[in-house]
């Protein structure tokens, strides 16, 4: 099994930082792409930025000049640093990772437990 933990996110007020890890454990072969996602009450869950396993990434436009996505293959964990904060960042940020548990073929999703994120105004 694997397991996603998140950690980094907090209360902070507009225009402020934050940063968020998320370090994958268990049975790993390989990690292969990662994300981070936010959820807010009533709306469906929305990509915030992508990284593949060679470093590309993408981004959502909204947070595009703002959030910077990283990882650490040494360590199977993926950041985001948050600069710039809007209270419209509020939400539930959720990590995502494509694990492959053996040399063979096959790669699953998982999902982190999620972390809470609120930008005062």
């Amino acid at each position: 099994q694997v397991q996603l933990v998140e950690s980094g996110g907090g209360l902070v007020q507009a225009g402020g930082s934050l940063r968020l890890s998320c370090a994958a454990s268990g049975r790993i072969f390989r990690v292969n792409g990662m994300g981070w996602y936010r959820q807010v009450p009533g709306k469906q869950r929305e990509v915030v930025a992508t990284i593949t396993s060679t470093g590309s990434t993408n981004y959502a436009g909204s947070v595009k000049g703002r959030f910077t996505i990283s990882r650490d293959n040494a360590k199977n964990t993926v950041y985001l640093q948050m600069n710039s904060l809007k209270p419209e960042d509020t939400a539930v940020y959720y990590c995502n990772a494509g694990v492959q548990p053996t040399a063979g073929p096959g790669s699953y999703a998982y999902w982190g437990q999620g972390t809470q994120v609120t930008v005062s105004s």
